[in-house]
């Protein structure tokens, strides 16, 4: 019997630090009643200096195998979805398969925008369905504070950093996630996009001076691309399972600004109650906006067994994507102290484990160098 990939585990991670509108008003022409009425946002969040993209990852990650109850061992691969990763390479995901102790798991990540969680989760389904994986892990995760000019109303005003995160398992139980589509129209890479730090233009002095690592985006268009696409991909992926927009119990989209969501939502004829959003509290948070915002929804009670979700995004790329889901694990009760314990011991295990893993390599590099061969006193060979 086919494999149908089920929603078992979710988390989610955002930074102490608050920035309310009223510390943005000192620093830019701008005021509190400006930024609500039109983005809809009081606050973002903030990563602190010694966070990070991975580190908030890794986080979500943890919070969400808790609530799965599985063994970080038992992940066949973790997908990050991102647009500000840790490094131009190696991949944030590879970071997060170590920190977590998933050593039989494939790791990579997506730069898809801020659809990029829905490109993640349609790839981790695709390989639950084929069999290749039998339990996935999908992240999205931001530090975008570090990329937007704070010079610039009209970014500065709308990101904030933040991670969120699924764990996929494949059973043969009907239901989970029953479709997905995604899109793409690369005429429009430059409504969005950092111009430098890539291939085209390489970092230097004149990049830094001229300002041109922060993000750019034109406002006006990215707007009616958002409208006009969200409500074709719903409508899209709710045809290709078969379901109509009368029958979603709650539509979640990418968290991008207030206006947006409501025009999709009107375009769709979607009562505001069955709209999902965290824009107040949180901002923007890019690729990680839909997990966290499913996240908030399941703790809040909105989504409940066997509800029809449609999870929609839209991004940089320009692209967009969308899934159908059906509801089908409600937690019990939360899960104990003693439990959580447990697991924090075996992550930090974990991280040991990788740790001595490191030194040990650069142990033995310096061995190499200085003496021209490997030091092995103990017969450790290549951990």
């Amino acid at each position: 019997m086919a494999l149908s990939a089920h929603i078992v585990g979710w988390g989610c991670y955002l930074p102490e630090r608050r920035l309310p509108n009223s510390e943005l008003e000192a620093t830019l022409d701008t005021t509190d009643e400006w930024i609500r009425t039109r983005t809809g946002i009081c606050e973002r969040r903030i990563a602190a200096d010694d966070e990070s993209t991975a580190s908030m990852a890794i986080e979500a990650a943890k919070r969400a195998l808790h609530v799965a109850d599985i063994s970080s061992r038992h992940v066949d691969l973790v997908i990050v979805a991102t647009i500000s990763p840790e490094f131009v390479f190696p991949a944030t995901a590879c970071l997060v398969q170590d920190a977590i102790g998933a050593r039989q798991a494939a790791a990579y990540d997506i730069s898809a925008g801020c659809g990029g969680f829905i490109y993640a989760l349609a790839q981790a389904d695709q390989a639950i369905r084929s069999g290749s994986s039998r339990v996935a892990l999908v992240v999205g995760a931001e530090t975008l504070s570090r990329f937007v000019d704070w010079e610039d109303r009209g970014t500065a005003v709308l990101f904030g950093d933040g991670a969120g995160a699924v764990v996929l398992q494949g059973t043969e139980m009907p239901g989970g996630i029953l479709g997905t589509t995604l899109g793409a129209d690369g005429s429009g890479v430059e409504l969005l996009y950092v111009p430098a730090g890539g291939a085209r233009r390489p970092a230097c002095a004149a990049s830094v001076a001229e300002r041109q690592h922060y993000l750019r985006m034109d406002g006006r268009e990215v707007y009616r691309f958002a409208v006009r696409t969200m409500e074709r991909s719903t409508r899209e992926v709710l045809a290709k399972v078969d379901s109509d927009v009368s029958q979603v119990s709650l539509l979640i989209p990418h968290q991008a600004n207030g206006r947006i969501t409501d025009a999709a939502a009107r375009a769709l004829g979607l009562d505001r109650s069955r709209v999902m959003e965290t824009l107040e509290w949180c901002g923007n948070t890019g690729s990680a906006s839909i997990p966290i915002a499913l996240c908030r929804a399941v703790e809040d009670g909105r989504i409940l067994e066997n509800d029809l979700v449609v999870l929609v995004g839209f991004g940089a790329g320009l692209t967009w994507g969308s899934a159908a889901l059906r509801w089908d694990k409600v937690p019990a009760a939360p899960p104990s102290m003693l439990r959580l314990q447990y697991y924090r011991a075996r992550y930090r295990l974990a991280a040991a484990r990788s740790w001595s893993r490191r030194l040990w390599r650069r142990l033995r590099t310096y061995a190499r160098a200085r003496w021209g061969q490997a030091v092995d006193p103990k017969g450790m060979g290549d951990l």
